[in-house]
């Protein structure tokens, strides 16, 4: 079993920066590949960034690729996502994710979720 803890959402002004952590325990994720999503008041939960097990690898939503950067420290158990440049439609919670299959934008193929943490943009 992986627990998933998220951390680091406010509220932030229109073109300010935020960076959530994700820490996990219960288990090594060396070999996982992690993940971010976020899901609007009233929609669907999305896909925002993952990346591969090492690090080498990442992939992003259209909508967020240049402002956002996600990474990960394996020796901490940790993924993070700095976004910059934010604007009001990134209002959202955001989970942090798991998965052993890959960086896939569909989240019933993630394994284990966390509890989300809040991020508001005000214009």
């Amino acid at each position: 079993q992986v627990q998933l803890v998220e951390a680091g959402g406010s509220v932030v002004q229109a073109g300010g920066s935020l960076r959530l952590s994700c820490a996990a325990s219960g288990r090594s994720l060396t070999t996982y590949f992690m993940g971010w999503f976020r899901q609007g008041l009233g929609k669907e939960r999305e896909f925002v960034a993952g990346i591969n097990y090492s690090g080498s690898g990442t992939r992003y939503a259209d909508s967020v690729k240049g402002r956002f950067a996600i990474s990960r420290d394996n020796t901490k158990n940790t993924v993070y996502l700095q976004m910059n440049s934010l604007k009001p439609e990134d209002t959202a919670i955001y989970y942090c994710t798991v998965s052993g299959v890959g960086l896939l934008t569909t989240p019933n193929l993630w394994n284990y979720w966390g509890q989300g943490t809040q991020v508001t943009v005000s214009s």
